[in-house]
């Protein structure tokens, strides 16, 4: 299983409008090795919630990125493979897709799946705090 490396790149932001209600927010930069792969993120949430303080509340987690998702699973070596082999029958990569034809799309990076994979999965995560 390939490793990717996850780097916080800030440290919690935190701002304070009126009252109790805090928002705090903090960027990440996660750098893939392989075209299909997936990052276990669990660390680098925990560790951003803990310094941010947060004792009680939510936590939202999103892509900034349009071909990478964002979902909850047991990090388990043969479910990942599962996983991987599930996305790549379900959205197959060698299918065609307008967004890889040139006659259709400007795009030269042929990840018509990627995008659509994404879809499958979602963008963001909300997960409840309590008792930080």
């Amino acid at each position: 299983m390939a490793s990717a490396l996850l780097k916080a790149l800030d440290q919690p932001t935190v701002e304070v409008a009126t009252g109790t209600y805090k928002v705090a927010s903090s960027l990440a930069k996660v750098q893939t090795n392989e075209r299909e792969e997936l990052c276990n993120l669990t660390k680098m949430v925990r560790d951003f919630v803990r310094s941010a303080g947060i004792k009680a509340g939510s936590v939202i987690i999103s892509s900034l990125h349009t071909t990478s998702a964002i979902f909850i699973n047991e990090w388990q070596e043969a479910l990942i493979h599962d996983v991987k082999a599930y996305l790549s029958a379900a959205v197959r990569k060698d299918d065609y897709y307008r967004h890889n034809d040139p006659a259709w799309s400007d795009c030269d990076r042929h990840n018509a799946d990627s995008h659509l994979r994404t879809l499958l999965l979602g963008m963001s995560l909300t997960l409840q705090i309590r008792a930080g």
